[in-house]
């Protein structure tokens, strides 16, 4: 009688890209308000290397999983990393997160200042004088 093994499904693909910014070529910066095309772009990215879930945070570690995914989840990180301002860096960098809370991070950091950007812009531009 033949017996199997059970072994977790690995996705090295990822661990193939080297250079981040090959891929996004832009700095997500608060300065520029490139938010939405950067968020756009790593998705993509993300969903094509098939680690989105660790964006979305539907990606959980099992006992059988936990190595991989931990590997997964930090890569993931280290894109974020290579693809914002230093000034941002600084702002979401918090030891030991996951890469779903450095997202959320970033995206609670952008969007609650959107209304307020608006209004600063608003604000400049009306006392523009030409």
């Amino acid at each position: 009688m033949a017996t199997t093994t059970a072994t977790a499904t690995t996705n090295d693909k990822p661990f193939g890209i080297s250079q981040i910014k090959a891929y996004i070529p832009i700095t997500l910066d608060m300065a520029k308000l490139n938010y939405d095309m950067w968020r756009e772009l790593f998705q993509t990215h993300c969903s094509s290397f098939g680690v989105l879930d660790h964006l979305e945070g539907t990606s959980t570690p099992t006992p059988g999983t936990e190595k991989q995914w931990k590997e997964h989840n930090d890569l993931v990180k280290m894109w974020i990393y290579g693809t914002i301002s230093d000034s941002i860096l600084e702002t979401v960098l918090k030891p030991k997160c996951c890469a779903r809370d450095l997202w959320l991070g970033i995206e609670n950091l952008f969007r609650d200042n959107k209304e307020g950007r608006a209004m600063q812009l608003e604000s400049d531009l009306r006392s523009t004088v030409i």
